[in-house]
């Protein structure tokens, strides 16, 4: 340690005190030992200023009666022992360590929240467009579906256009593995007769045969 006074009084620095220099060495020495006893080692090597102002304070304080005035105060280095050195350097790491996982785990934290984010705005954005899709395409059928109806209404078809139409959809119903079975409403098959009898010149009335559905007689046995 390096303190920095001066004589202000040289009569008090003559009769107050028998030796002043050896008096404010001693007095340095006690003073810094009661600052840094109540400081922690960390703070103590790293608070090196405040140090300096609390002994020159101290300091001042204590001489001014010798007629002396202490202006500066420079705490050269603290060397503490090697075995205090050693714990200090393993607490030190200790700290760092510490530290590090603290910034470590917040970054995994922070880089799982905007994962999840991420995905969850994903699978917003993926449903919305799928929704969409949906409504879009609901809507086509919807808008083709009336077309084709008012289109079949303004052309005012008979029995055969629609038993026609009907027969044009067959294949679409069968398509499905479950439609094993279809249904022909009793209108149509009698316009779907009627269609056959046209096509093939013959009397569309079912009782007189030659009709689109009419069955050949099964053949007897000796025929």
């Amino acid at each position: 340690t390096v303190v920095y006074f001066q004589v202000t009084d040289p009569r008090a620095a003559t009769y107050e005190i028998a030796n002043y220099i050896q008096a404010v060495e001693q007095l340095t020495t006690t003073t810094l030992r009661n600052v840094v006893g109540g400081l922690n080692l960390e703070e103590a090597l790293t608070s090196r200023d405040q140090i300096n102002g609390q002994l020159r304070g101290v300091l001042d304080e204590a001489t001014g009666r010798w007629g002396i005035r202490v202006s500066r105060v420079e705490l050269k280095a603290i060397d503490p022992p090697h075995s205090i050195q050693d714990s200090m350097e393993k607490q030190m790491r200790a700290e760092r360590d510490r530290r590090a996982a603290i910034l470590t785990a917040e970054g995994t934290k922070q880089s799982a929240i905007l994962t999840a984010e991420g995905q969850r705005q994903a699978s917003i954005l993926a449903a919305e467009g799928d929704a969409k899709a949906a409504i879009l395409r609901a809507d086509g059928e919807a808008q083709a579906i009336q077309k084709v109806f008012d289109a079949i209404h303004k052309g005012n078809p008979d029995q055969k256009l629609l038993a026609y139409q009907y027969l044009q959809t067959l294949p679409k119903l069968a398509e499905g593995s479950s439609n094993k079975l279809w249904i022909i409403p009793s209108e149509v098959g009698e316009a779907l007769k009627g269609i056959g009898a046209a096509l093939g010149g013959s009397n569309p009335d079912p009782r007189s045969g030659g009709g689109l559905f009419d069955e050949e007689p099964a053949k007897q046995p000796g025929s």
